[in-house]
């Protein structure tokens, strides 16, 4: 099977086709769990796994996906541009949201993996977890983590905010859609701000500030709360 997944057409097929069809199951049986990326991720991994096919090989064919990742992130000020007078109304709130959410972000997940024994370079990896995965390893690097495994603890963070960010939010009794969309991209970046174009382009949009403000707050602050927060952790 190793042939199968070095045609580049093929890998791109391959994965459209189970996105789709992950898509198809969700809008059909309604249930929130299966959310298409989540599925298409377990599929995916489960073929290569049980066909013995490295990682490495498939990553090779589905380069162009990876590279089509970049423009679709930019993409996402479309919706953001459409909704720009409402964002004009509401720009004090958005950013002061966006401030708290960044430092409760960095600070809870330093403070939890710091109280269950976490080594300082893990508490430091994990620092990032909420923003886009190129922001994310850049803030890990320059912070002595450990830039791999913030790549995985970012995409794991997106899934379960797509999956599940929207029904916390409901069980907590927060019903406003800009709040909502707002901490869906602060918290679960782009995977969130997908999720959130799904229910509508407005809530999409708040979503991309949500994602853009938090990615910008990350990449300035984290040093700087890591610094403060670093005789603790190295202690």
């Amino acid at each position: 099977m190793q042939w199968f997944f070095n045609n580049e057409i093929i890998v791109i097929a391959f994965t459209i086709v189970i996105y789709f069809i992950a898509e198809k199951l969700q809008k059909k049986t309604g249930v929130f769990l299966l959310n298409p990326i989540l599925v298409s991720v377990v599929i995916i991994i489960s073929f290569l796994s049980v066909f013995n096919i490295d990682y490495e090989t498939y990553h090779k064919g589905s380069k162009y996906i990876d590279f089509l990742l970049k423009p679709a992130v930019v993409a996402l000020g479309v919706p953001l541009y459409l909704q720009l007078e409402k964002i004009k109304k509401q720009v004090l709130p958005i950013i002061i949201s966006q401030l708290v959410g960044c430092i409760v972000g960095v600070v809870s997940v330093v403070v939890i993996a710091k109280l269950m024994g976490a080594s300082k370079d893990i508490v430091y990896s994990l620092a990032p977890k909420s923003v886009t995965t190129p922001i994310a390893i850049e803030v890990s690097r320059a912070v002595g983590g450990i830039a791999p495994l913030t790549a995985a603890v970012v995409i794991v963070v997106g899934i379960f905010g797509a999956v599940f960010g929207y029904v916390i939010m409901k069980l907590f009794g927060v019903k406003n859609p800009i709040a909502q969309s707002l901490a869906i991209g602060n918290a679960a970046h782009a995977l969130g701000t997908s999720r959130s174009m799904d229910i509508s382009p407005n809530y999409g949009a708040m979503a991309s500030i949500g994602l853009i403000l938090n990615g910008v707050l990350t990449a300035l602050l984290a040093p700087y709360i890591l610094k403060v927060l670093s005789p603790w952790i190295d202690a």
